[in-house]
This record gives structure tokens, sequence and C-alpha cells, in this order.
């Protein structure tokens, strides 16, 4: 992993409340990616932590090139830190290394626009839900 990818992965533990006091190890070639019933086909994902008491969760998500999510909004927030490809936000792109606070209510449009996979790191401080845009 590149350097700043390793630093920066360490940036969200630093924003989560903590809830335990066990350690939480991921990386990307080591971890076990499953594909969830439900899920879009080619996608995997890594549950890193969920919080009971919030109901917020961590996870690394992959999605495949050209993946396109239908419009959509959340309850709680958004953060994301991609760790490969391209994401595009709407009329903004996010790179490796990059990262997005996308908050509660607040329509997004998220596509992986680049020619391998789109991994990255997803954190939502409450209860994940999925409300189409109208």
């Amino acid at each position: 992993m590149r350097p700043i990818l390793a630093g920066l992965f360490a940036i969200p533990f630093l924003l989560c409340q903590p809830v335990s006091t066990t350690a939480v190890i991921a990386n990307l070639a080591t971890s076990k990616w499953v594909h969830d019933q439900g899920d879009p086909a080619g996608s995997t994902n890594v549950m890193l932590r969920e919080d009971a008491k919030t109901g917020g969760m961590e996870l690394l998500v992959r999605y495949p090139a050209g993946h396109t999510f239908r419009p959509h909004w959340h309850s709680a927030n958004e953060r994301i830190i991609l760790m490969e490809g391209r994401l595009s936000l709407g009329e903004k792109f996010l790179d490796p290394g990059g990262y997005a606070f996308l908050p509660a209510k607040e329509v997004q449009r998220i596509s992986c626009v680049s020619k391998m996979p789109c991994t990255w790191y997803m954190y939502w401080d409450g209860k994940l839900d999925f409300h189409p845009a109208q």
C-alpha cells in the first residue's frame, strides 16, 4: 500500500467514537471479501465494525468498473476515503487517497468511472438506510 494511503486509512479510526477495546486491523489483500445477497453483481465488502448503540458502521467496499448507483440518500452522514479506482460524485471526482463527506439526506450520485474496480472505506455515523431520490 502506498504510504499516503496507509496514513489516510488511519484517519477514519480517529473520526469514530470508540465502542470497544478490540482493535480492528484490515488489509485489502488479506481481508475476507464477501458478496452479500441483494448487493449489485460483482460487488464485495468487508465489515469492519458496527456500533450497536448508534447503528453506525464501517466497511471496505469494492464495486466493478463502470458501476453506477441510482440516485439516493441516507438518513446518516457518510464518509468515504477512496483507495483504488476513480469515483464520480456528481460533478466532482475522487481519486485514490481522496476524502468525501456526504451529509445526511443529500442526494448522492456516485459512479465508478475508472477502468479498474473502485475500492473505498465507508463510514456511516448512524443506522444505514437507503432512500431512492425522487
